[in-house]
């Protein structure tokens, strides 16, 4: 079976600015695969090209295998969810969800039937009678995933759809669109900004920056191996610490910082005498007992309790601020601002990745 994307030395230029750089990246069918990055890094073009709304100035796109140069958005198997869902107030649910099959010509008993079943599919075969007006958030974007799925897609590309609704209901709508996903079983290719949504959805994520894929992985990977340092530091909450490297043991090896000695995890096997940043979630940090783990004092600025966990930045030495959630068995007490704590870390749970260049 062929790849459902593939992307093969793409490269997107508007005049002097490269907003895609050498994209080589394929996607399985019927994969939850998310694009994820801040804005402005490309995501979105790279979603354009791949629904035929922009063509790349260099490279080429296949969806299915098939070479899509010259094809545009309304002759490809895609179909692509705007972020303002772009629905129509003044047609019912029902005839949202047919309006591209009634454009295609399909008879009305047929179209009326699939109606029926998509409606069924995205939990909404009460309403199809009401106006998009008097649908919920949740509800509406239900109905612009099934008319994109009504015209029977092998990709769905949906452009951060989640973004304008409220918290509560973006995680539950997280949890109904891989629901939706799995039941059709088509490809589904998301963009995002939300780290959540990314981890939470994606059989896989791919991390862009300034254009550039920096790494492709499923959420465990990038979360807990990231192979840069933007996906260290865009990925979850992160502590930098900067020096230089002094020893080298296996797959460990010796940092030296401001802030004294520390020790990390070497996978990119980097040498003595280059410079690194070391990375150190806050939730493998603890309090510092009798020495067994590496570690620093710092003053407490503010702690954050969350009944199993406290959240606590510190001030160090250096003026630098550092992140740690402590569990509820790690603490006697809350402690105050103001209070000095030793915390530390063991090695195996830091990450060392090569400090970027300064330009």
């Amino acid at each position: 079976m062929a790849a459902a994307v593939e992307l093969e030395g793409v490269n997107v230029t508007f005049g002097d600015f490269v907003a895609v750089k050498e994209a080589n990246l394929t996607i399985e069918p019927g994969e939850f695969f998310s694009f994820l990055g801040p804005s402005g890094c490309g995501k979105t073009t790279l979603l354009r090209t791949i629904s035929g709304f922009i063509e790349p100035t260099r490279g080429q796109v296949r969806i299915g295998g098939a070479d899509m140069k010259g094809i545009g958005p309304n002759k490809r198997p895609t179909a692509l969810i705007f972020q303002n869902l772009a629905l129509f107030p003044m047609m019912t649910v029902a005839e949202n969800i047919g309006y591209g099959l009634r454009v295609r010509g399909v008879p009305r008993h047929e179209r009326d039937e699939k109606v029926k079943n998509l409606l069924i599919q995205v939990a909404l075969a009460e309403h199809g009678h009401k106006k998009v007006s008097e649908l919920s958030g949740g509800q509406k974007q239900r109905v612009a995933i099934a008319r994109a799925l009504a015209v029977e897609p092998s990709v769905l590309l949906l452009d951060e759809p989640l973004s304008a609704l409220d918290l509560k209901l973006r995680q539950h709508m997280r949890s109904e669109l891989r629901a939706i996903q799995k039941r059709v079983g088509i490809t589904f290719i998301y963009i995002t900004h939300d780290q959540g949504e990314a981890l939470t959805m994606s059989d896989r994520i791919a991390v862009m920056n300034a254009g550039v894929i920096e790494q492709v992985g499923d959420g465990r990977a990038v979360y807990a191996e990231p192979r840069t340092p933007f996906v260290a530091s865009f990925v979850g909450e992160n502590n930098q610490i900067r020096g230089r490297i002094t020893a080298r043991d296996g797959a460990m090896a010796t940092l030296e910082t401001p802030l004294g000695t520390l020790a990390g995890r070497n996978p990119v096997a980097l040498d003595v005498g280059q410079e690194a940043l070391l990375f150190v979630r806050p939730e493998v940090m603890q309090l510092r007992a009798n020495g067994t783990t590496a570690g620093f004092e710092g003053e407490a600025l503010d702690v954050a309790y969350e009944g199993s966990v406290t959240h606590v930045t510190l001030r160090v030495r250096t003026g630098q601020k550092v992140m740690a959630s402590l569990g509820a068995n790690a603490l006697a007490a809350l402690p105050t601002p103001g209070e000095t704590l030793r915390i530390g870390f063991r090695p195996e749970d830091a990450l060392l990745l090569a400090r970027p260049e300064r330009h």
